[in-house]
């Protein structure tokens, strides 16, 4: 999750359209925190490691628990009015959402669970308590996908058919494409591709996430959808997470550490960063 939350604070200087549209900006400046898509990150992950069981009738109840456990905890993170409105429910029900907060908030999921269909039905639920529109679903399915993917050894390229052939996003674009008219969007279907596309160019963690906030738009979720599928494939410089944890607290580290615990092993290191010979 460290890539998720690292994409999330590092892109929330940026939102709402204030990217440098460039790589080459301060990784840590100012504004650079953690809003509700960490917030919303680490409240799916305490459901997924705490519930009873995988059904769906375990898992469903656990979840609406925590996300508003944890949405209450942090009130002012940032979230949207629907969101927010359902934060404060007290019979909370979906409200057909094709946001983007399915996928900014999904990446436990894909660390989580042994096999690419289980990832998906896991996914599919995370998404269904507030986002129960068919994008909605299916964009946290294809970022869930993505991360298992990268973190069971696939490529690039077995990722990339994958998503287009499951989920059907155009992701024939380049970012340089996609950057000069790209503007605050914060649909499932106008971040999970631009997002998948930022990973699937860059040649490091740290360049996936420059990568992203280049791109613009709704740059926090962007970047941590991004950062989520540049973890499982790349791993996080430890410097970095020295970085993020400096920034998080202990509530939350606290759940990151059980993460680290449960979570399921990367595949052995596969994607070496490219070097200038290459």
């Amino acid at each position: 999750m460290y890539g998720a939350i690292l994409g999330n604070m590092i892109g929330a200087p940026y939102e709402f359209d204030r990217s440098p549209k460039t790589k080459d900006f301060p990784l840590f400046g100012s504004g650079t925190e953690f809003t509700d898509d960490s917030v919303m990150t680490i409240a799916v992950a305490h459901a997924l490691m705490t519930s009873t069981g995988t059904t769906e009738a375990a898992l469903y109840p656990s979840l609406v628990s925590s996300m508003q456990t944890w949405g209450h905890r942090y009130p002012n993170a940032g979230y949207g009015l629907r969101f927010y409105r359902w934060l404060r429910a007290r019979k909370p029900e979906p409200y057909n959402s094709y946001g983007n907060g399915s996928a900014m908030r999904v990446s436990s999921v894909g660390w989580l669970y042994d096999s690419l269909e289980e990832t998906r039905r896991v996914a599919a639920l995370t998404a269904e308590v507030t986002h129960n529109h068919p994008e909605g679903i299916k964009g946290a399915e294809a970022t869930a996908s993505a991360i298992f993917l990268a973190r069971t050894g696939h490529s690039k390229d077995e990722i990339k058919a994958y998503i287009i052939r499951n989920f059907d996003y155009d992701l024939s674009r380049t970012c340089d494409e996609i950057r000069p008219t790209y503007r605050h969007v914060e649909s499932c279907q106008q971040t999970v591709p631009e997002a998948i596309t930022a990973f699937l160019e860059g040649r490091d963690f740290e360049d996936v996430i420059r990568t992203a906030v280049s791109l613009g738009g709704d740059c926090d979720t962007l970047t941590c959808i991004a950062g989520s599928m540049a973890e499982a494939y790349y791993s996080v410089p430890d410097e970095l997470i020295t970085a993020c944890r400096d920034r998080l607290p202990e509530d939350m580290l606290t759940v990151l550490d059980l993460f680290d615990e449960k979570k399921l092993p990367r595949a052995p290191a596969l994607h070496e960063p490219a070097t200038a010979e290459d």
